[in-house]
């Protein structure tokens, strides 16, 4: 399948780490964890070790977020995700020259709150999307989602041809907000960021058009419990082991392995500085476009790969092959390659 254009979105409200920290500290999180979590948390964020610059958030104040209940979390994913997803699409829209009754389907992942009907029914409405456009949300795939959600609309297109796809990812992770004395929930709160990216799809290009395809996934259930969301009080809360750094690098050198051509560059989830540090010691790349992004951003959760491959996209013109993937809960890794 080709692409016609890729664009994202972030919150307008940008925090920088030290910003984050100074919210826990004037707040009152920190009245809620033991001086030892205090510590950690100062550490990550004032030191300059989490490879993060700045985040956004869909949220006017951090210290507010931490003391929501369940509902009002979930009442701010309803508010933020559709309008952020819209926002990605729009401009994806506007790139190629398109209009939203030209969109067939739409197929939006997310895994930071939830919506029946899902947040393509929203996004439909705010952009005006035919009422005969085919919409389906992908829910639970975490980090990762991205890519499969790709797959998906490469089987659409074999099966409608002609037909134009878009594909979103978006995560409102500020909803996702939790905290207790877990030290992954910790590093979660310092870490995640809201943001989305959507790209449209078609089965017919222009030659030296970028394309889509030998799509790849690793899936492995046994360690489910090391990197996934629990429902702990209506909230939902990061579960996440250090030892998914490895993880995500074994899983990541496997995929690689499947590959059907060498790429010019590796465009990768940006899970956090130790997971690319992981990754660029199994594969003979340094990763860029992803540091750049979790700098820029943080980690968006699935829009984070879509994010490097723009920003890869828009920097470099001469690139023929890109092999991207992503990764999470499950735990399960996937990739893609793109060529033109």
């Amino acid at each position: 399948m080709f692409l016609r254009s890729i664009a994202s979105a972030v919150p307008p409200n940008s925090f920088s780490q030290t910003d984050c920290w100074d919210a826990m500290r004037h707040g009152d999180l920190l009245g809620k964890v033991t001086s030892r979590s205090a510590v950690l948390l100062e550490k990550i964020l004032t030191q300059g070790s989490s490879g993060i610059s700045h985040r956004q958030f869909a949220l006017d104040s951090i210290a507010s977020v931490f003391g929501r209940c369940a509902q009002t979390l979930n009442e701010g994913f309803e508010q933020s995700a559709p309008m952020l997803a819209a926002a990605a699409l729009g401009r994806a829209l506007e790139k190629a020259g398109m209009v939203p009754s030209d969109i067939d389907a739409l197929m939006i992942c997310t895994c930071t709150g939830y919506l029946c009907p899902g947040v393509t029914s929203h996004v439909a409405q705010q952009l005006g999307l035919r009422a005969d456009a085919y919409l389906t949300d992908l829910v639970g795939l975490g980090c990762g989602a991205a890519i499969p959600v790709m797959r998906a609309a490469k089987g659409y297109l074999c099966s409608h041809p002609g037909s134009v796809v878009a594909t979103v990812a978006v995560e409102i992770c500020s909803s996702a907000f939790f905290v207790d004395e877990d030290p992954g929930v910790l590093i979660s709160l310092c870490l995640f960021s809201d943001g989305a990216a959507a790209a449209l799809w078609t089965d017919q290009g222009d030659p030296g058009q970028w394309q889509a395809g030998h799509f790849t996934t690793i899936h492995l259930p046994e360690h489910r419990e090391k990197i996934r969301f629990v429902n702990s009080a209506g909230k939902l809360k990061n579960q996440l082991h250090r030892s998914v750094p490895v993880l995500a690098a074994e899983a990541v050198s496997g995929l690689f392995e499947m590959r059907s051509g060498n790429p010019d560059q590796v465009l990768a989830h940006s899970g956090g500085r130790d997971v690319i540090d992981a990754i660029e010691k199994v594969l003979p790349y340094q990763l860029a476009e992803t540091r750049a992004v979790l700098n820029d951003h943080g980690n968006m959760s699935s829009p984070s790969v879509l994010f490097a491959l723009e920003r890869r996209l828009e920097l470099r013109q001469d690139d023929r092959r890109l092999w991207l993937t992503a990764f999470g809960a499950g735990f399960a890794a996937h990739a893609c390659e793109m060529w033109r």
